[in-house]
This record gives C-alpha cells, sequence and structure tokens, in this order.
C-alpha cells in the first residue's frame, strides 16, 4: 500500500507540473513550480533510493530534504501573499516584497519555540530538528490559508484564483499533518502507521484538487473593494512615514518614494 501511496502521488505531482506549464500559471506562480519541480524529483529520487537500495537512506538525507522543502515552501507562502496584492503593484515598491517575507520570518520565529515539542524527550536531536521544521512550515501554512479564505470577500478572491486554490491544498495537508502529529504521542506500533496512510491520503487529496483546479480555466482577477484598497495604501503610506522619520533620525537623506 505504501508504494501505491508513492506511485500515485508522483504521478498526481507530474500532472500538477504539467497543468501549470499547459495553462502557463508558472508566469504567475514560478515559485510554486520551482516547488513542485522539487516535489516530483526528491519525491521521485527517495523512491528510487529506497526500493533499489538495501542501505536505503538515513536521517540525515531527510533532514537535508526537509530544509530544503521548508525553504520552498516559505517562498511560495511569500509569493501567494505578493500575488494577491497585484491589483496595487502600481502603488507598492518591491520593497513591500521584502516587507512580506520580513512578516513570515517573524512569524515563523514565533512558532519555532512550539514546534515538535512532544519529539523533544524521545528522540534524537537531528530528528526533532526536521519535526520542528515540518511542523512550523504546516502551522505557518495554515495559518495564511486561514487568513487568506478569512479575508477572501475583501481581498476579492473567489475558488477559482489560483492563489486560493495553492493556499487551500496547503492547509487542507497542514491540518491533517498537524491533528495525526498531536496524535502520534498516544499511539504505537499499527496505529502510528494508520496515522502515516491518513497523511499520504490528505496530501494525494491535495495533489488531486491541484490537478482539479490547474485543469481549469482561471478566473479573471477582481479589484480590489474601495474599503480595502483605501486600507492597504493607508497601511503603505504609514510605513514609509515611518521608515523617512527613522532615516531622519539617523541623518541619511529621505528617498522621493517607495515602501
Amino acid at each position: 500500500m505504501e508504494h501505491a501511496f508513492e506511485i500515485a502521488a508522483i504521478a498526481a505531482e507530474a500532472a500538477v507540473v504539467g497543468l501549470l506549464i499547459y495553462r502557463r500559471a508558472w508566469r504567475k506562480l514560478p515559485v510554486f513550480f520551482v516547488y513542485c519541480v522539487w516535489a516530483l524529483l526528491s519525491d521521485s529520487t527517495a523512491s528510487a533510493v529506497k526500493h533499489f537500495s538495501a542501505a536505503g537512506y538515513g536521517i540525515n538525507f531527510y533532514l537535508a530534504v526537509t530544509i530544503v522543502d521548508f525553504a520552498l515552501q516559505f517562498s511560495v507562502l511569500v509569493e501567494l501573499a505578493w500575488s494577491v496584492l497585484r491589483p496595487l503593484r502600481t502603488w507598492l515598491s518591491p520593497r513591500a516584497l521584502v516587507a512580506i517575507a520580513a512578516l513570515f520570518l517573524v512569524a515563523g520565529a514565533a512558532i519555532w519555540p512550539f514546534a515538535g515539542i512532544a519529539s523533544i524527550a524521545t528522540t534524537s536531536r537531528i530528528y526533532h530538528l526536521t519535526i520542528q521544521l515540518q511542523q512550523t512550515a504546516s502551522i505557518l501554512r495554515v495559518l495564511f490559508f486561514l487568513l487568506l479564505a478569512g479575508s477572501s470577500h475583501v481581498l476579492s478572491l473567489g475558488w477559482r484564483d489560483r492563489e486560493l486554490q495553492v493556499a487551500s491544498g496547503f492547509g487542507f495537508y497542514s491540518l491533517v499533518s498537524l491533528a495525526v502529529a498531536g496524535l502520534n504521542t498516544h499511539v504505537t506500533g499499527p496505529q502510528f502507521r494508520n496515522l502515516y496512510y491518513v497523511v499520504a491520503v490528505s496530501f494525494l487529496c491535495s495533489l488531486f484538487y491541484w490537478v482539479f483546479s490547474f485543469a481549469q480555466q482561471e478566473a479573471e482577477r477582481q479589484e480590489f473593494t474601495p474599503r480595502m484598497q483605501t486600507m492597504l495604501l493607508a497601511l503603505a503610506g504609514t510605513a514609509r512615514v515611518t521608515r523617512v522619520a527613522f532615516a531622519d533620525q539617523a541623518g541619511k537623506p529621505r528617498e522621493p518614494n517607495g515602501f
């Protein structure tokens, strides 16, 4: 059954990559496209090593893959947030992208100490670090999905918009992963393996959802509501005024424009 899940996941990942190319969605979400290609290559490599090598792959290899995976998923969240703000691009400086990345870094740093706590006393340091990375990424994805879905009305986002489709797939898989992580400390043996299959099924569901979503034509993006547009521009203006004030205090020349 485990081998069947691997084959199904690799086939679904290949379908997602193909649809991203066919629909030219990779131009709009290039980082997500890179993440999907990475997932396809890493899962294919891991499956081949596990089934054709007697030694398999160790925890160090798994940690390295997890670090790259975390970096790409973090970048995807930043890309999605920047893409959501596309109707305001003419008023925003590219420095706004740096500010968005900084916000995600702060959120990740706040989550990090609380992720993977259950595994501290019972596993090796490397294994715990791997779990901590995975859970930090999962919590970030869930929070971003909830924020995006909760504000979809004012952001003029619908379920046919690529940003919400990608975030929904990540959100569902991450919620199941976190729920299973919470149950792992209370189960052993066969029950633990069954929980692993639950996570695998949730990942497959997210992949199939992306296949279905990217097989459809994307809806034309609507403009922000006047209230949301005013609020975002006000936030950008406040941030600029604060930055200029700090520049004045430091004796730096004011910049004529920018975020």
